[in-house]
């Protein structure tokens, strides 16, 4: 018997997982919990062997929740099931520890058979998900800015010119355009605004 802990702020949605899932003879709905801090709290009293995981929720989101729920308990599989599918969303609840990522559209059959598959130890995504982590994985790996094209950049940040960077670090002036271009390479953007926008987002500066 998996015990299935539901967790999801809407009522109508906690009511409907449980009313589609409860009647499986190889499930139980020990519970439900309607924000990440409860969710919390109810995995440590029910010990479920499985979580549905809503993702934005008031009162702690989703991933804080499975990672905190994943702390105290490692063997418990947490399935997000949430309306969002961003690169970012998805990421963030894989790297948090989610054994699945399913979205609200997921078929009740399918739904079964994610609980059952994540309780064997197995990682449950919806197609569109699978998609989008095999896209990401594939993508291209920035390169990483050398420590001298990094001062560079920091000085640029700052609203010096090429001429006063280059006075700065005892360099010509050709030397500072030649690493502003290859910045602007490995950073895929085209002026010097972009590059200090794009390596600030990106946590270079």
């Amino acid at each position: 018997m998996i015990k299935l802990l539901i967790v999801d702020d809407h009522p109508v949605v906690r009511e409907g997982l449980r009313g589609m899932l409860d009647g499986d003879p190889g499930l139980d709905v020990v519970g439900a919990a309607a924000s990440g801090d409860e969710a919390v709290v109810r995995a440590s009293e029910l010990a479920p062997d499985v979580v549905l995981m809503d993702l934005r929720m008031p009162g702690g989101d989703g991933v804080s929740a499975t990672g905190r729920i994943l702390a105290d308990s490692p063997g418990i599989r947490v399935i997000v099931l949430t309306t969002y599918e961003s690169d970012q969303d998805i990421v963030r609840a894989v790297e948090a520890g989610a054994a699945g990522y399913l979205l609200k559209d997921t078929s009740a059959e399918d739904l079964l058979a994610a609980v059952y598959a994540a309780a064997r130890g197995e990682t449950v995504l919806s197609p569109s998900v699978a998609t989008r982590l095999v896209t990401r994985m594939r993508a291209p790996v920035p390169q990483a800015l050398t420590p001298r094209e990094a001062e560079v950049l920091a000085l640029v940040a700052r609203g010096l010119t090429n001429a006063e960077v280059g006075r700065r670090l005892f360099i010509s002036e050709t030397t500072v355009k030649t690493h502003l271009l290859r910045i602007f390479g490995k950073l895929g953007v085209s002026d010097r605004t972009a590059a200090v926008t794009t390596a600030m987002e990106r946590g270079l500066l």
